[in-house]
């Protein structure tokens, strides 16, 4: 197997496992590992190993990316992975890591179940960014593999949007701001805000307000194949978020979103499973009664 070993943050915890992930497969696999951790690498490991820029083309005959970190590492990676079609093994490291599929103490099981190609590939959805101005900050990659987020921006002011889905008027959101959410991101910062959870392999995206101005103003699900176009009016500047990824654009720019031609695969384990997730992560459904639970 060619292994890539990515991180994001440098905190001791990433970087000691990164190290223990080196320890356990660079004799058996082949291994490049991310350029940011080279400094933190004894020189005479560091010597016998290949490093990467993650700013740089992947190469694609790797055969798994390796995210150690949180479930902020593995949004970041992906601006890594790309449309390559190359699946990810999220390594937790931090404090939730609902996203992630392995803790750091059970790196070695996960390496081992792998090498014996005992998991499972999900396939996630991705959103893709248009904006109708030519000055387009996003344009090397206008991705979102959780959300994309449109707020106001040094105001108190509601933010008028008005929303077309295949080109039909929907409504005019009176709010914050919105969140148009992929199924992966409904654990994330739309749940925060009252949003639906949605398991991974559904074929739809959620369009969530914020702090909506209207007591009857809900978070949507509509089909994944749909066509989102969002006007705003005035010609302040607003924030766009593309995941972890923050922009300031024109509010007379006209953004569209849509479902990305490709997905990103991240990998999941047999013990493993969404639901389960979301009990011991985010402890839904937590109740006294329940006391025999099959994982």
């Amino acid at each position: 197997m060619k292994i890539a070993l990515y991180i994001a943050f440098q905190n001791k915890s990433s970087i000691d496992c990164c190290k223990e992930i080196i320890d356990l497969i660079s004799d058996d696999n082949q291994l490049i590992v991310d350029s940011k951790l080279k400094n933190e690498i004894d020189k005479n490991r560091s010597d016998n190993l290949i490093f990467f820029d993650s700013n740089e083309s992947i190469d694609s005959d790797i055969d798994f990316v390796f995210a150690v970190g949180g479930d902020g590492t593995i949004l970041r990676s992906i601006t890594y992975v790309k449309d390559s079609d190359i699946p990810i093994l999220g390594v937790n490291t931090g404090r939730l890591g609902f996203l992630t599929s392995v803790q750091k103490e059970s790196i070695s099981d996960a390496i081992s179940n792998i090498k014996n190609n005992k998991f499972s590939v999900i396939k996630r959805t991705v959103l893709k960014v248009n904006l109708s101005s030519s000055n387009n900050p996003f344009s090397n990659y206008p991705y979102a593999l959780n959300e994309v987020t449109i707020q106001r921006k040094d105001s108190t002011s509601l933010l008028n949007i008005s929303c077309q889905i295949n080109d039909k008027y929907l409504t005019n959101y009176w709010s914050d701001g919105l969140i148009i959410s992929t199924p992966t991101g409904s654990t994330g910062y739309s749940l925060s805000n009252g949003g639906s959870i949605v398991s991974p392999e559904s074929n739809v995206i959620l369009l969530n307000p914020i702090a909506p101005h209207n007591i009857n103003m809900r978070s949507l699900v509509i089909p994944d194949n749909s066509n989102i176009k969002l006007n705003i009016e005035g010609d302040n500047e607003i924030n766009l978020s593309v995941d972890s990824r923050m922009y300031s654009i024109s509010s007379s720019n006209q953004i569209e979103i849509l479902k990305s031609s490709f997905t990103i695969k991240t990998i999941k384990f047999d013990d493993d499973n969404f639901y389960k997730r979301l009990r011991e992560k985010l402890f839904w459904g937590q109740d006294m009664r329940n006391k025999n639970i099959n994982n």
